[in-house]
C-alpha cells in the first residue's frame, strides 16, 4: 500500500524539496548582503516576492498533481522553479530585468491552476456520471505542458 502512495507523489515531493533548497539560497543571498546597501533592499524584496507566491505554488502544483497527474504538475513546477531563480537574479539587477520571469511565472501558475479544475471536474464526471474520461484528459494536459516552453 506506501509503495502505490509513494509512485503516486514522488515526482511533487521532489520538485518540492527543490524548491526548500532554493528557498534556503534566497534567504543565504538576503543574509549576505549589508543592512545599509541598496542591493540589500532589492535582494530582501526579490526574496519578499518570491515568499509570497510560494505557499500558492505548492498548494497548485500538489492539487494539480493529485487530482490529475503528478508528471505534468512536477514538469510545471521545475519550469516554475527556473522561472523563479531568472526573476530572483533579474530583480537583483534591475528590477525590469525581473518582468520576463514573473508574467512566465503567472503563465505557469495558471496552468497549475487549470489542472486542479479539469481534476476536480473529471473527479465530478466519473462520481456523479461514471463516465471514465481520467486518461483522455490526463493524455492532453501531458502534452500541453510542452506549451508551457512556448515564449
Amino acid at each position: 500500500m506506501e509503495n502505490v502512495v509513494v509512485e503516486n507523489i514522488y515526482l511533487l515531493v521532489v520538485v518540492t524539496l527543490i524548491s526548500v533548497l532554493q528557498n534556503a539560497f534566497f534567504a543565504l543571498k538576503v543574509e549576505r548582503q549589508s543592512l545599509s546597501s541598496a542591493a540589500f533592499e532589492r535582494v530582501s524584496c526579490a526574496n519578499r516576492n518570491c515568499m509570497d507566491a510560494y505557499p500558492t505554488f505548492l498548494a497548485v502544483m500538489w492539487c494539480g498533481g493529485l487530482c490529475l497527474s503528478q508528471a505534468p504538475a512536477a514538469f510545471a513546477g521545475i519550469i516554475y522553479l527556473v522561472v523563479r531563480q531568472k526573476y530572483f537574479v533579474g530583480y537583483m539587477g534591475q528590477t525590469s530585468q525581473s518582468t520576463p520571469g514573473y508574467l512566465f511565472g503567472k503563465r505557469v501558475l495558471f496552468f497549475l491552476f487549470l489542472m486542479c479544475i479539469i481534476g476536480i471536474f473529471n473527479y465530478l464526471l466519473v462520481r456523479h456520471y461514471g463516465n471514465e474520461y481520467k486518461e483522455y484528459v490526463e493524455t492532453i494536459t501531458s502534452a500541453s505542458s510542452a506549451l508551457l516552453l512556448l515564449p
